[in-house]
């Protein structure tokens, strides 16, 4: 099984995983940084991996 998750410490803020998969990460108002809305499907792996590949900190982890 896989998870998706951010290393809070290494989110900027930047958005751009939100912006490749907003039904996975959404936008911590208060925080101004990146949270997961959901683990992905076998479906959504790939934008997980688009995500993970675009984050310029590195901050998201897919573990499989």
């Amino acid at each position: 099984m896989v998870k998706l998750s951010i290393v809070d410490d290494k989110c900027i803020g930047c958005g751009a995983c939100v912006a490749i998969a907003p039904d996975l990460f959404k936008m911590n108002m208060d925080t101004m940084k990146s949270e997961v809305l959901k683990q992905p499907s076998a479906e959504e792996l790939e934008l997980a991996k688009q995500a993970e590949s675009a984050c310029p900190t590195q901050a998201i982890v897919i573990t499989e």
